[in-house]
C-alpha cells in the first residue's frame, strides 16, 4: 500500500496534464486568400520640383531670419523667406576701407610724383641758367678775360651740358617710374571695386522669392533635419522647392526584414494620417536598389520606396506636398490557400514543424512554408484543410529553450511590421 500511496501524485499529475493537452487552444485550417502586408509610414512628395536655394554668391555665410511657414500656398513673386548676413556687411565693411586707402594711396603717389617732376624741373632750370652763362663766357673775346677765366667758363659749360641732360633722362624715368606704380594703384584699385561690388550684391541677395505660384516645402538635410529660424545656411544651399501638384508620390522606408519580397507593381493602400476615411489605392513604382541606416544612432537600415499618388485622390482629398502618410504595403498575394500563426511553429533542426490534434492524439508535423509575415505564415506542405493545429505546442511548454519560430519584433526590427492576412 505504502507503493501505491507513491505513485497516486504521478496519475494525478499526468491526468492534469493530459487534460491540460485537450484544453490546449487550436485553430482549424481552412482555404482562404491569402496577402502578406506590412505597415509603414511617409510624407508626399513631388517627383517634379523647382528648387529653391539660399540666396547668394559663392559659399557666404547666411542666418535665416524669417520665412512662411511650410506648406503654404505662395504665389510668383512673393517673399518665402528672408536672411541676414552679419559676416557679409564685415566683409564688405572692409572691401570699402580697402578701396578708400586705395584712393588715398593713388593722391599721396601723385602728389609726390608732381613734387619730384617739379624738383627736377627747377634744377633742369638753374642748370640752363648757368649753362647760358658759361656759353657766353666761352664765346669771349680773348684780350678781355684772363685766360684762366676762359677755360673755367669752357670747363662748366660741358659739364653743365652733361648735367642738363642727366636731369632730363631723370625726369624722364621718374615720370616712367610714376606712371608704373599708378598703373599698380588702378590695377589693384580695379579689385578693390571688384571685391566691393562682388559683397554689395552679397549683401543685397538676402530675400528669396518664389518664381512662380505653388506650394512651399523645405528639403531636410542628410539627418533629417529641416531649417529653423535662426539657423545658420551658406549661399547656394538647398533650402526647399515648389513642387508640382500634377506629380505627387508617397516615399516611405521598411526595415529589410519587412521589405523582404517587395517589388516595383506591389499594391499599396494609403490614406492621410489620421484620416482613415480617405483611403485610395496605388502599386509601388521605385525600390532602392540597398538598404541604408537612416541616423548615426539607429544601426537598423531601411529600404526607400516610392508610390504615385492618382490625380484623382489629390483633387478629391486635396493633398499637398509634406503631408504625412501611412501605407500598407502587400508583399505577397495568393489565391486560396492555408496558412498558420507563428506561435504554433516549432523549429527544430532546420525544418519546421506543427503538432496536431486528431481525434483526442497529438502528432508533431513537419510543414513547408511559402511568404512568411510578423504573424502568420503561408503553409505550402504539409497540412491540409480541416487539420486542428495547436496554438501552444506541447513541445514548446515541456522545453522552455526550445527553439520557436516567430518573426522578430518590433523592438528588434526598429520599425513597424504588419502580418498575413486572410481575404474573403
Amino acid at each position: 500500500m505504502k507503493w501505491l500511496r507513491l505513485l497516486l501524485p504521478v496519475f494525478a499529475l499526468a491526468a492534469c496534464g493530459r487534460d491540460a493537452a485537450l484544453d490546449a487552444p487550436v485553430e482549424v485550417m481552412r482555404e482562404s486568400a491569402l496577402a502578406l502586408r506590412v505597415t509603414a509610414t511617409g510624407e508626399i512628395r513631388s517627383a517634379k520640383a523647382t528648387p529653391l536655394a539660399v540666396p547668394g554668391q559663392g559659399w557666404s555665410q547666411r542666418q535665416l531670419e524669417w520665412m512662411v511657414p511650410e506648406g503654404s500656398q505662395v504665389k510668383q513673386g512673393d517673399l518665402i523667406a528672408r536672411f541676414i548676413a552679419p559676416a557679409g556687411e564685415l566683409e564688405l565693411t572692409k572691401a570699402e576701407l580697402d578701396l578708400r586707402r586705395n584712393v588715398l594711396a593713388r593722391m599721396g603717389k601723385e602728389i609726390e610724383l608732381a613734387t619730384a617732376q617739379d624738383k627736377v624741373g627747377a634744377e633742369i632750370a638753374k642748370v640752363d641758367v648757368d649753362l647760358g652763362i658759361a656759353e657766353r663766357y666761352a664765346g669771349a673775346d680773348l684780350g678781355m678775360f684772363a685766360r684762366n677765366e676762359i677755360l673755367d667758363a669752357g670747363q662748366d659749360a660741358a659739364v653743365l651740358g652733361y648735367k642738363h641732360r642727366t636731369l632730363e633722362w631723370q625726369q624722364q624715368q621718374t615720370g616712367v617710374r610714376g606712371g608704373a606704380e599708378l598703373a599698380v594703384l588702378d590695377s589693384q584699385r580695379a579689385t578693390y571695386d571688384l571685391n566691393a561690388q562682388r559683397r554689395r550684391e552679397d549683401v543685397a541677395a538676402l530675400e528669396l522669392r518664389a518664381p512662380h505660384a505653388g506650394v512651399f516645402v523645405l528639403n531636410a538635410d542628410w539627418g533629417g533635419e529641416k531649417p529653423k529660424v535662426g539657423a545658420s545656411m551658406m549661399a547656394g544651399q538647398e533650402f526647399g522647392g515648389l513642387p508640382e501638384l500634377a506629380a505627387l508620390e508617397v516615399q516611405f522606408a521598411l526595415t529589410q526584414l519587412d521589405a523582404q519580397g517587395v517589388k516595383v507593381g506591389a499594391r499599396v493602400k494609403m490614406h492621410a494620417l489620421g484620416r482613415p476615411d480617405q483611403k485610395f489605392s496605388s502599386t509601388v513604382s521605385w525600390v532602392a536598389g540597398a538598404a541604408q541606416a537612416r541616423s548615426r544612432q539607429n544601426p537598423v537600415k531601411f529600404l526607400l520606396m516610392k508610390a504615385v499618388i492618382p490625380a484623382e485622390a489629390v483633387a478629391k482629398y486635396q493633398l499637398v506636398p509634406g503631408q504625412g502618410m501611412a501605407a500598407e504595403v502587400y508583399t505577397g498575394e495568393s489565391g486560396k490557400g492555408l496558412s498558420v500563426p507563428n506561435v504554433a511553429l516549432i523549429a527544430e533542426g532546420g525544418k519546421t514543424y506543427v503538432e496536431v490534434r486528431s481525434n483526442g492524439a497529438f502528432s508533431k508535423r513537419e510543414i513547408e512554408l511559402g511568404a512568411r509575415g510578423t504573424a502568420r505564415s503561408e503553409v505550402l506542405k504539409g497540412l491540409k484543410a480541416g487539420d486542428a493545429v495547436v496554438l501552444t505546442p506541447t513541445a514548446n511548454m515541456a522545453d522552455p529553450d526550445a527553439k520557436r519560430f516567430s518573426a522578430p519584433t518590433d523592438g528588434s526590427r526598429g520599425g513597424r511590421g504588419g502580418g498575413m492576412r486572410r481575404m474573403g
